[in-house]
């Protein structure tokens, strides 16, 4: 349950070996997390390029770890090493990429190679542009949600729907919340009717009461154990990502969730290329096939994120399966109130760092 800053669990895939006779330096190579690409699509993949095509999909269990491959990579190719692990393809977060670029650890891609670029929706293309260059492909994305117990709220006589609940009464020391700033200060800010993205805090003058109050209501703060208080019932609520959320069902009946009606932060993994690797057309047609109709459904069905490329379907060219879960597939107008957690000024990481300080002093 570890969200966007660890993913757990999934099975390595790797069917290089397939293309026994080949080049090894014709493979193509992709670092993802675990369980993000699925069997099938590897299947797939295969039979769609011919049995010819090797592939090889090596999983890590953190985004930060693929981050670090990419910084290696950096590194050695600078002393004159080639890594004989470095990969065509790596998947990173959002919130990674503008780091990636000023390294220079990546390197564009050609959007002209990719033939179903124009059929992404067009925040998601502006995600990845920067200087007027593309610098990854969106894969999944998803959203940050709320999940509450059934039972205490059913007690309450209420159900949450948008994030000023959180500062109920009745939820005082009820809440797990993820120890992330960006997150927590950008809900309070959303409550406030401003963007995740505010870059002058000072400029809110009621920011820092409501950051106090807040903290009165939080029991525990984490990235990666913050469901489980929940699951035990010591919280009655949590904030954290439709991933980590996901993996709650079917199982419980007793956990609900719910996207916040004023809108939430969203989130996406996305395909670069490391910069010292030359894309073959291979990597072109991996992404490409990734936003296929087909492709995109099954990575939706099948993982715990939904395909970017589904947000543009309507909800008659959907399996029910997906047009009922709020978390693979949220209502448009609640998309269209969301928005990505965006790269700030050093002033403004500095402002952010101090009001988190400030708020978790008890």
């Amino acid at each position: 349950m570890k969200r966007r800053y660890v993913l757990i669990g999934g099975i390595a895939l790797s069917i290089s070996q397939l293309g026994v006779g080949c080049n090894a330096k014709q493979t193509l190579k992709v670092h993802a997390l675990k369980q993000s690409v699925p069997p099938q699509l590897v299947s797939n993949f295969r039979e769609e390029w011919t049995s010819s095509v090797p592939l090889q999909v090596t999983p890590q269990s953190q985004l930060s770890d693929l981050f670090t491959l990419l910084q290696t990579w950096k590194r050695l190719s600078i002393a004159n090493l080639t890594p004989s692990d470095r990969a065509s393809l790596v998947m990173i977060g959002n919130s990674w990429l503008r780091n990636a670029i000023a390294q220079e650890l990546i390197k564009p891609l050609d959007p002209g190679k990719l033939s179903l670029w124009s059929k992404l929706p067009p925040r998601c293309q502006d995600l990845v542009t920067y200087q007027d260059k593309v610098w990854g492909a969106p894969y999944r994305w998803g959203t940050t949600a709320i999940a509450y117990r059934v039972d205490k709220f059913k007690k309450l006589g209420w159900t949450p729907t948008d994030w000023k609940d959180l500062w109920r009464p009745e939820l005082r020391d009820r809440i797990s919340l993820l120890d992330n700033a960006r997150e927590v200060i950008g809900l309070t800010l959303k409550k406030l009717g401003y963007s995740y993205n505010t870059p002058n805090l000072d400029k809110i003058p009621q920011l820092k009461e409501e950051l106090r109050n807040l903290n009165k209501q939080v029991k525990f703060y984490s990235s990666d154990r913050y469901l489980q208080p929940l699951i035990l019932g010591d919280t009655w609520l949590a904030v954290g990502a439709s991933t980590d959320l996901l993996s709650l069902f079917p199982d419980r009946d007793d956990i609900a969730v719910m996207i916040p009606e004023s809108g939430t932060s969203l989130w996406a993994e996305l395909w670069v290329i490391p910069a010292e690797i030359e894309p073959m057309d291979l990597t072109y047609q991996w992404i490409d096939f990734c936003w296929q109709p087909k492709t995109a459904m099954q990575l939706s069905l099948f993982t715990k994120a939904a395909s970017p490329i589904i947000s543009t379907y309507s909800v008659n060219e959907l399996p029910k399966s997906l047009v009922n879960n709020p978390l693979r597939f949220p209502d448009s107008a609640l998309i269209d109130k969301s928005e990505f957690i965006l790269p700030l000024s050093q002033d403004a990481i500095g402002q952010y760092r101090s009001y988190w300080q400030e708020m978790r002093v008890r």
